[in-house]
């Protein structure tokens, strides 16, 4: 069996602009609580055990704050380096940026996802726009370490791009359906060629939070 790509990416923990419900962006974002300090730290353990077993090649990074106080935790864990790349941040915001998301989702009649071609504040992506830019990143990444384990810390939305773009979703397909991220969860997608020579991306977990059980 030819070699296989494995591709994990665990979102940020949690962040004061979670809990207030402020639009993190480049100036909403403040970092991350203290139990998303302790999440990411859970999150660390079980991604050095497992890099101890089979290592990550690589681990990339998006700039924001709470991922890059996320990638800080991780990356004292497995002692591997970071790179950021850009176009792996969340959604460009424009006006919504450190605004109340209530005041924003009321305005646009719901949250971007629902309207995914028209920005939802001033300067702000589109759904689409942000989803083709992920997209584009992930194909870029995954092109560039074939065969390779991959570590990605981002965002929920970085794990709803790979999911479009693994499960062949359509364009607006977020108008029907959706994926639950939490904070510090896991997703993983591995693509295996099998002795017939055929592949296909195989999505193993999803929103996976077992390591931020109690311990028994």
């Amino acid at each position: 069996m030819a070699p296989t790509t494995e591709l994990v990416i665990a979102r940020h923990g949690q962040a004061a602009c979670n809990v207030t419900g402020i639009v993190g962006g480049e100036h909403g974002c403040t970092g991350l609580t203290d139990r998303g300090r302790h999440q990411v730290s859970r999150l660390a353990a079980r991604l050095a055990a497992e890099h101890d077993d089979r290592p990550y090649a690589v681990f990339y990074s998006t700039p924001r704050r709470r991922v890059v106080e996320t990638t800080e935790i991780i990356t004292e864990a497995l002692r591997l380096p970071t790179t950021v790349e850009p176009d792996l941040r969340g959604p460009d915001h424009g006006d919504a940026d450190g605004r109340p998301w209530a005041d924003i989702k009321t305005a646009f009649q719901g949250p971007p996802q629902h309207n995914p071609d028209t920005p939802y504040a001033d300067g702000s992506e589109t759904w689409n726009q942000y989803l083709d830019r992920a997209i584009s990143a992930l194909q870029k990444i995954l092109a560039r370490h074939d065969g390779e384990r991959i570590l990605i810390a981002a965002h929920g939305e970085t794990i709803e791009a790979a999911n479009h773009l693994l499960l062949a979703l359509p364009q607006n397909a977020c108008l029907r359906l959706g994926f639950v991220t939490d904070h510090a969860s896991i997703t993983r997608w591995q693509h295996p060629t099998n002795r017939f020579g055929r592949t296909i991306w195989q999505l193993v977990t999803h929103n996976d939070t077992r390591h931020l059980e109690p311990r028994r």
